[in-house]
């Protein structure tokens, strides 16, 4: 008898809803269908407007709730409807939502994410689980990184130590060591693509910079990296997770407004701002690993995976994909799996990762 769930993921940089139907019958997860579903035009400039927000709980955010959860639901309904699957079949859908702001250092900690679950079990007639990150935050952590509980699930090695790297909007690592005396361990080491998006989208009107070519035909300017690298969040010590509301296009001004460098040379240097704080992060805190494994949008960007080979010369580069997961169904798998966790009880939350005071079950069942 299949054990199917179904995981919904959209990230910082809000592209579309990924959606994934996992069947969990074997030790490793299999994925069954996937289905990538695009915000409609107007919704996604609602959602770019709400990030900037000043305060978040706004009754226009009420409305867009509303929408992503019709949205996610869409997603859901075709993933099924592809796959031709019943929605009976489904045990549940983990629905990560959107976030609008994350805020782990606030004096009233909090993460907001939107996308109605009621709106979205209603419309597919499947139980759901969303709201992930509250019970960690009430347990005193951050509420993020969420995804290594699954990566120690799928991808841990009694053989070598090995850091996943999830390469979204914001990049994450997770540190596997072998053995049990080692906890997992893991956070945010800072901007993954979204530096490198906008700077795209102001410069090309484009949404990326497609295979980092851009960035690739450009040189680092050597002062204007040193100067980013300055930033107190890269030598912050962990439990430490960010997002659009810290890395975004005011941060970036304030580092350019008083350079003369060219648009190129700027995109070539937030490349290598990626590659060397991930390539710094994994060399303090993961110094005996073996092998990388990436994950996320950014392994398509090949220059950027060019320069993390470059700038780690000492480990092995894979990406998820030789672990049985493809790349960009990693996250959206994660929240499957987080699912069943909590319908069965289970903790989800790593506290060494997030700094919580315990391990605890995470979201909230909306039954259809």
């Amino acid at each position: 008898m299949a054990e199917l769930f179904i995981g919904l993921m959209s990230g910082t940089s809000m592209d579309g809803i990924d959606a994934a139907l996992v069947d969990f019958t074997l030790p490793c997860p299999t994925i069954i269908a996937t289905h990538s579903h695009k915000y409609p035009g107007a919704l996604h400039q609602q959602l770019e407007a709400a990030l900037k927000l000043e305060a978040p709980l706004n009754t226009d955010l009420t409305v867009i709730d509303t929408a992503v959860g019709e949205t996610f639901a869409a997603a859901t309904n075709e993933l099924l409807l592809n796959a031709s699957v019943a929605p009976e079949n489904i045990i549940a859908i983990g629905s990560h939502g959107q976030t609008i702001r994350h805020e782990p250092q606030a004096p009233e900690p909090y993460s907001l994410q939107i996308g109605n679950p009621d709106i979205i079990a209603e419309h597919t007639r499947v139980d759901v689980v969303a709201d992930f990150r509250r019970a960690d935050i009430e347990a005193g952590g951050q509420g993020a990184p969420l995804v290594p509980a699954f990566h120690q699930a799928v991808f841990a090695s009694n053989n070598e130590d090995r850091v996943i790297l999830n390469i979204g909007g914001i990049a994450n690592i997770t540190i596997l060591a072998t053995g049990t005396a080692t906890p997992v361990s893991g956070f945010d080491a800072g901007p993954g693509n979204t530096l490198m998006d906008s700077w795209a989208h102001t410069h090309l009107q484009q949404a990326m910079d497609n295979n980092g070519e851009w960035a690739a035909a450009g040189q680092v300017d050597q002062a204007l990296l040193e100067h980013m690298l300055t930033d107190p969040y890269f030598q912050a010590a962990p439990p430490k997770s960010t997002g659009r509301e810290y890395f975004n296009p005011n941060w970036l001004l304030q580092y350019t407004a008083h350079s003369d460098a060219s648009s190129g040379t700027v995109q070539a240097t937030l490349c290598e701002l990626t590659a060397q704080t991930i390539a710094a992060a994994i060399r303090q805190y993961a110094g005996s690993a073996k092998r990388l494994i990436v994950c996320g949008g950014g392994v398509h960007n090949d220059h950027l995976m060019d320069r993390l080979a470059a700038n780690l010369p000492e480990l092995s580069v894979d990406t998820t994909e030789a672990y049985g997961v493809m790349p960009d169904w990693v996250e959206a798998a994660a929240f499957a799996w987080l699912a069943k966790q909590h319908t069965e009880g289970k903790p989800g939350n790593i506290p060494a990762v997030t700094g919580a005071n315990r391990a605890v079950p995470l979201g909230r069942l909306f039954k259809h």
